[in-house]
């Protein structure tokens, strides 16, 4: 029968890299980082001026970098706590430090294979097979990529983790807590409505998402059904809940998922209700589409609305996420060593796989892209 690993040995990985999106540090980062998030694209540096406007309305400093530091501490401490001695290297696929530097690092510690933890918790194209991608390509670059897999330091990943009891506890807690908040500020919490709130993805996206065991909205629901049911529990009455959409671009043309969270406390409130907490499920940190999508023009739409409206936290570096995190690394561990694992989940969805299908989780579906992705079927040892 397979087991949940109790053991603390993370052979046969000797580092972990944390890998996240990345984001400017001051003003003049702004356009060149958002030329890397659009690389490919054609989009001119003057729509990159108006893009960036977020980010200048917040001293051209992305909140995403001081909270990947604070998870890496975090995380460095939960390991030490446990007497895991393992080094934690940070990289980012659009800004310093890049992927290249985070594979020099582990060079430098002398890492012979590495395990990367990417802070979505997800699975779909920008969730999943770009960070992928991203690292094979890198390799690529550098000469360190086999036919099958990493000829420098071998890269493995964690699974999408979305439905690991650390991640949803975190959540509930963060939920339980905004509506504590509502209360607080005059609102009524029996009458308040969850509004879960994830990243949006093109249509087409999230039909290729699908490969992957469920889609990424599916995965989203079946994961906010659990927390909603949980906070229900814990308040002692029912919960309303709805997921809605942030963060959209592109061209109008392109159907992306709906509906955007602005466009449904509109319609919310016009049936008449007047509390609500938004939860941003679909990220770890408070970065920026929830700094500005959220914080700032949900809110400022809820207020015009007459709402009594709350945002739960993100799980951030809740201990319970942080130490499932941990539970996860060791779980892979596991996994690479040959072991039978009984990998932990709530919810109606299966644990993710580690070692993804060759074409999983394309950009458009039904559309391989032609670019390698590591830690897939064809690019493994």
């Amino acid at each position: 029968m397979p087991m949940t690993p109790r053991s603390a040995d993370p052979g046969p990985y000797d580092a972990l890299l944390l890998y996240s999106f990345g984001g400017p540090n001051k003003p003049e980062d702004v356009v060149p980082f958002l030329r890397n998030v659009t690389a490919g694209k054609g989009i001119p540096d003057s729509r990159l001026e108006e893009v960036g406007e977020h980010y200048y309305g917040f001293g051209g400093r992305s909140p995403i970098n001081a909270q990947n530091l604070a998870l890496k501490a975090a995380l460095e401490a939960e390991l030490a706590r446990r007497g895991i001695e393992i080094p934690v290297v940070w990289g980012n696929r659009n800004w310093e430090p890049y992927t290249t530097e985070a594979i020099d690092e582990l060079e430098r510690l002398g890492a012979e294979r590495a395990v990367a933890l990417v802070t979505s918790a997800y699975s779909s194209y920008s969730g999943c097979r770009q960070y992928r991608e991203d690292l094979a390509v890198t390799l690529e670059k550098r000469g360190q990529l086999g036919p099958d897999g990493s000829t420098g330091v071998e890269l493995d990943k964690i699974r999408s983790y979305f439905n690991h009891p650390g991640f949803v506890q975190a959540n509930v807690e963060a939920v339980l807590e905004a509506f504590a908040e509502l209360a607080e500020k005059g609102g009524s919490p029996a009458d308040a409505q969850l509004v879960f709130v994830t990243h949006s993805i093109p249509d087409t996206m999230e039909a290729a998402s699908r490969i992957s065991g469920a889609t990424y909205a599916q995965q989203h629901l079946d994961v906010a059904d659990v927390i909603a049911g949980r906070v229900a529990e814990q308040l002692g009455h029912t919960v309303e809940w709805e997921l809605a959409y942030c963060s959209r671009s592109g061209p109008p043309s392109q159907p992306w998922l709906e509906p955007d969270v602005n466009d449904l406390l509109t319609e919310r409130a016009g049936e008449g209700l007047r509390d609500v907490v938004l939860s941003p499920i679909g990220f770890v940190s408070d970065h920026m589409e929830v700094a500005y999508d959220l914080d700032t023009e949900a809110m400022q739409t809820a207020t015009e609305l007459g709402m009594h409206a709350v945002r739960a936290g993100t799980v951030g570096t809740r201990p319970a996420f942080v130490s499932g995190l941990v539970d996860l690394l060791l779980e892979r561990a596991a996994i690479a060593r040959g072991e039978d694992v009984d990998e932990a989940t709530v919810g109606t969805l299966p644990a993710f796989r580690s070692v993804c299908e060759v074409d999983c989780c394309l950009r458009r579906d039904g559309e391989p892209s032609g670019v390698p992705a590591l830690c897939s079927r064809d690019l493994h040892r």
